[in-house]
């Protein structure tokens, strides 16, 4: 970043050389000189400033293409355990278990098709990928039944309702109490609709110790109607957005 913008500057101000020239010998060649060298200049700030910003969309794609295979095979993992542990079922003729197990994984695809619809592709992008970057805290959401965000606020809207719950999560990920060694801390997130605000419920053993980072969530979002609320019953948090579609 510093390099991106020192270089352009510099070429810029290397004009300084053929301007003290035409100052000191205001003559029509080194007026010439001046121009062209200006010129010059000019294009190769422009030249050298796409450039770095053609390699940070690149460097930002990759990232963006490692983390999707990542997910996936976080989700190819998953579907492995659940069809070993359905064929060790199988095999040893427990079919009570392996019915009850099926359930289980209809359930768990019927809440990934939910978050799938919320309609936020930055929000649905981090609550699919958490896994590969979880570290100690597991995350579970649940969404309420045809709930649509896209339907009921603007993009813009729905951009600073996913930076506040990313922001939130995080939060809780790196802010909350310590755990012991090797212990899962657990997270559950809620979307829903509560008349015409939309809640995030946010339900953990550990809320993060510095609340101000969560009042900081609004300021610098920049938005009167989003709100973020300790709950009074139990370790829960919630952020509510006003909607306006």
């Amino acid at each position: 970043m510093f390099q991106r913008i020192r270089a352009p500057y510099l070429a810029l101000g290397s004009i300084l050389i053929p301007l003290v020239f035409s100052l000191l010998y205001p003559k029509a060649l080194t007026i010439i000189i001046l121009a062209v060298w200006a010129v010059a200049a000019a294009c190769f700030g422009m030249w050298y400033t796409h450039r770095q910003v053609e390699l940070e969309r690149k460097a930002a794609l990759r990232s963006f293409e490692r983390t999707a295979i990542a997910t996936l095979n976080h989700h190819r993992h998953d579907w492995m355990n659940d069809l070993q542990v359905l064929y060790g079922y199988i095999r040893m003729n427990k079919h009570d278990k392996s019915a009850a197990y099926v359930e289980t994984i209809k359930g768990r695809v019927s809440e990934d098709s939910k978050i799938s619809k919320l309609g936020i592709p930055s929000l649905v992008f981090y609550l699919q990928s958490f896994r590969v970057n979880a570290g100690n805290l597991q995350l579970s959401v649940q969404v309420e039944e045809e709930l649509k965000l896209d339907a009921v606020m603007s993009p813009e809207d729905g951009e600073s309702l996913a930076s506040a719950v990313i922001q939130t999560v995080r939060a809780y990920q790196y802010g909350g109490g310590r755990s012991s060694w090797g212990e899962v801390r657990r997270l559950t997130l809620y979307f829903g609709m509560d008349q015409n605000d939309v809640i995030v419920r946010f339900e953990g053993s550990d809320i993060p110790t510095d609340l101000n980072i969560l009042k900081q969530v609004r300021s610098v979002l920049g938005s009167e109607r989003l709100r973020t609320e300790k709950l009074p019953t139990g370790d829960m948090l919630q952020i509510r957005m006003q909607c306006q579609t």
